[in-house]
């Protein structure tokens, strides 16, 4: 590049800087002293939605400015930060989050894996039923069985107790379910359920970047992670994302960070998985080449793989019946200024949570609201109180859930309008019980052999019909979680 080329470019993403400080002002975090003003009645409150500054619109540009495009030195170092901050052997980039999981499902149909843990149509995947359809719909898209489990009201999360009613010895093969709202599901339980058993566990992490799970020390699951360090009590601290076998990330704009688009499959500790997801996401070729490489593995001409001749050229060799499913590298730029940010965002997530359980505490009558897996209660002085297990959760909330209890004097549908009315954004959680949702209902209709009921799934249909979430996101203000208390206690109590 010429002198006179890198000065233009310093110009552009100078004046690229001032205009977004002029622009986007609104995406601001709440904390900001730039954020746009908020005025009630007037200014929208979204339930999540893109937090960020001049930096990611500045990386945006500088990135189309080289041209790259297609994944290349952004998206490398993107993920080798994404692993390193969750612990992982490896994050392999996506396009989505719902791309992940059928990656990360893909990825155990595949041949290389030991015959006797490879899942094949008609194996068996346990799942719970409330919760995002794109959780679900891998399982029957792979030609897998999802066999559901209960959701628990309370904290959102599969009922694990029922992990061992949905057990079949030789179809069970895996367990796939999602940390509900930013809320971590009962770890320990499903660990030691898939340690006894040996089933792949796939945590669909979308929800919960940042969310951490301390496992006890006396758990049975402490073999799985013989080598990894411990605290003095001899419990274990990680983020969610970093227990199982494989897990998913979003980075779509209400997530924990935002590349508009996008999504990661971690890679827990197996190196061969690696591979193999890769493979999948990359069109099921074997060439595990970046974009604009050869021959890295310095063999290119020299394998022989399925019937083909031998020196047929790695890069065309295809082991899988793969997709192409990779983002662009102009989304990781951005993705590495949201990750840079993403510790302040994570504790911007709790502090709101907590505000807006404070200032809702009088409405305990007619409101339930969400507890912390292993929380057996809360109060405004001491905080939670914790269950017997020794485990805990330190969660990095999605949303602030409500429920509305069977003596309110309303229905979640008028509360979910009257926030609608004042401007407050809100969401149903998400699917509600899967089971009734239209696509679910008719392959129930048509194939009932392709999906399994554990229970009568009341739990799933109690957060159908009264349970919604405000948001918690870094981009709330002071002004705006206050809005929503007053909103929300002024029609409770009329």
């Amino acid at each position: 590049m010429t002198m006179e080329s890198e000065e233009l470019r310093s110009q552009i993403l100078k004046m690229v800087r001032e205009y977004s400080r002029r622009s986007h002002r609104s995406n601001r975090a709440g904390d900001d002293p730039q954020k746009g003003e908020f005025i009630p009645g007037k200014t929208p409150v979204p339930y999540a939605g893109r937090v960020f500054s001049e930096d990611e619109v500045e990386a945006a540009v500088g990135s189309v400015l080289d041209f790259w495009l297609t994944l290349g030195v952004q998206g490398e170092t993107f993920e080798r930060s994404l692993a390193e901050f969750l612990g992982v052997r490896n994050s392999l980039l996506v396009n989505s989050g719902s791309s992940a999981n059928l990656l990360a499902v893909s990825a155990l149909t595949s041949p290389k894996l030991p015959s006797e843990r490879r899942l094949m149509p008609g194996d068996e995947v346990i799942t719970v039923a409330a919760g995002f359809p794109t959780t679900v719909a891998p399982i029957l898209q792979c030609g897998a069985i999802p066999v559901f489990i209960d959701a628990d009201p309370v904290t959102g999360n599969a009922k694990c107790e029922q992990l061992q009613d949905a057990y079949q010895k030789g179809k069970t093969k895996a367990v796939m379910m999602a940390h509900a709202l930013g809320n971590p599901f009962d770890l320990r339980t499903t660990l030691e359920f898939c340690m006894e058993h040996q089933l792949w566990l796939i945590e669909d992490n979308c929800d919960a970047l940042g969310c951490r799970y301390i496992l006890s020390c006396d758990s049975a699951a402490m073999d799985i992670y013989a080598k990894e360090p411990r605290d003095s009590s001899g419990s274990m601290n990680k983020f969610t994302g970093s227990w199982g076998d494989l897990s998913t990330q979003s980075f779509y704009p209400p997530h924990h960070l935002t590349m508009g688009e996008g999504g990661a499959v971690n890679v827990v500790r197996q190196s061969s998985l690696k591979v193999i997801v890769e493979s999948f996401r990359d069109w099921g070729r074997d060439c595990w080449c970046p974009s604009g490489k050869d021959n890295t593995c310095n063999k290119r001409f020299g394998w022989q793989l399925g019937e083909l001749p031998h020196g047929y050229d790695h890069k065309y060799i295809y082991s899988h019946l793969g997709y192409n499913l990779k983002p662009l590298d102009i989304q990781a730029a951005i993705g590495l200024k949201q990750l840079a940010k993403l510790p302040g965002f994570i504790e911007a997530r709790k502090r709101n949570w907590e505000l807006l359980r404070r200032g809702l505490a009088e409405l305990e009558d007619v409101l339930e609201f969400s507890l912390p897996t292993h929380a057996t209660g809360w109060d405004p002085s001491n905080g939670f109180t914790w269950d017997s297990s020794g485990c805990r959760t330190e969660c990095s909330w999605f949303g602030f859930k409500i429920s509305i209890r069977p003596n309110a004097s309303f229905s979640r549908t008028q509360l979910a309008k009257h926030l609608d009315d004042h401007l407050i954004g809100n969401r149903m959680l998400f699917g509600g019980n899967l089971l009734r949702q239209p696509a679910f209902s008719q392959i129930r209709k048509e194939s009932p052999e392709r999906m399994r009921i554990v229970s009568d799934l009341a739990g799933a249909d109690r957060i159908m019909n009264d349970t919604l979430f405000v948001g918690t996101f870094p981009g709330l203000t002071d002004e705006m979680i206050e809005y929503m208390v007053s909103t929300l206690v002024a029609f409770c109590r009329n």
